[in-house]
């Protein structure tokens, strides 16, 4: 049994008949413009996109409440098996160890263009040990649970009765009924200087002043939730979505509302950069506690990025929705 805290869980978990909504919000759904064209290429063009109503999730889903999960289901994720040698030829062995993605903080200046500068491979990392085979999440049982690929997401949200929100959906839910805004927020990075969301201040990646007062993730809830009451929809983890990913520039009849979209094909979201990698990738949103604007102003609605199925990594969680009334 995986014991992280005495209390019992705030938010999550199998939903029960007489609550099926417990800790969830309802989004009224309805019509907005999706992407932006100020920023990354990969948000442009801006589109308007319909979407109808659903529940969500308030907060991420935290480890108390994936331990649950696991506890009741056995569950073990991506990061905690060997991978298969077959599914990549040519990898060193040591690779194929259970692993996942960790962040390592810089010494000092270092090239931005070269991301291994910062992400190391660490064997034994994953949901209970997300720094290391000698970390624990004891003490981090109402941070957001990471180190979970996109199969641990859909095996969660499959076992408490809900779905993974689509990018369209995500994207509505986190303007907060504040379609032209830049931020979750508003318009103004830090109103009144004030620390909106758990992000990166100072020199990246190697400077962090902690403003915010997190070096890495934070308790759910800890910053201001949006204007329908959903927090940490900017900043903290990335979060999953079910969409496979692909450019907005690519999608059909931008000029026109598109209804409820569902992203791409799966191959079409496969890298060309790296056509000898035949893993799809899914689209995940909000920016991490990582996102600074000296790197990666990725901390708005708009913002996307594409993420391999196969990859967990320590700044990359989820929330989950409810279609229906």
């Amino acid at each position: 049994m995986t014991n992280l805290a005495e209390t019992e869980p705030t938010q999550g978990g199998a939903a029960s008949a007489d609550a099926p909504h417990a800790n969830m919000v309802w989004i009224p759904g309805g019509t907005f413009l999706m992407g932006s064209d100020k920023h990354y290429p990969e948000e442009a063009p801006a589109h308007k996109v319909m979407v109808g109503g659903f529940w969500m999730d308030i907060c991420t889903v935290t480890n108390r409440e994936f331990a649950h999960f696991v506890d009741a289901t056995g569950y073990i994720t991506t990061a905690e098996r060997p991978a298969n040698p077959s599914d990549y030829p040519g990898a060193q062995p040591e690779m194929l160890a259970p692993s996942s993605v960790v962040f390592s903080k810089a010494k000092q200046r270092v090239d931005l263009k070269d991301h291994y500068n910062w992400w190391v491979y660490i064997r034994g990392a994953d949901w209970r040990h997300p720094r290391g085979p000698a970390s624990s999440v004891k003490k981090l049982s109402d941070h957001p649970v990471v180190h979970v690929t996109f199969e641990d997401a859909h095996a969660y949200a499959k076992w408490a009765g809900k779905e993974l929100p689509t990018e369209a959906e995500w994207e509505f839910a986190a303007r907060g009924g504040l379609d032209a805004a830049e931020f979750v927020w508003g318009d103004e990075m830090t109103p009144n200087g004030q620390q909106m969301a758990n992000t990166w201040q100072g020199e990246f990646p190697w400077q962090n002043l902690c403003e915010d007062g997190y070096e890495r993730t934070s308790p759910v809830a800890s910053f201001p939730a949006n204007g329908y009451g959903l927090h940490d929809m900017a900043g903290n983890v990335w979060e999953w979505t079910p969409d496979w990913y692909q450019e907005h520039g690519k999608i059909d009849s931008p000029c026109c509302t598109i209804n409820n979209p569902r992203g791409a094909k799966r191959e079409d979201s496969l890298d060309p950069s790296q056509p000898q990698i035949g893993i799809p990738r899914k689209v995940i949103k909000g920016g991490s506690y990582l996102c600074a604007p000296s790197y990666c102003r990725r901390y708005r609605p708009a913002a996307r990025m594409a993420q391999p199925v196969d990859t967990s990594i320590s700044h990359l969680g989820f929330r989950c929705i409810a279609r229906g009334a």
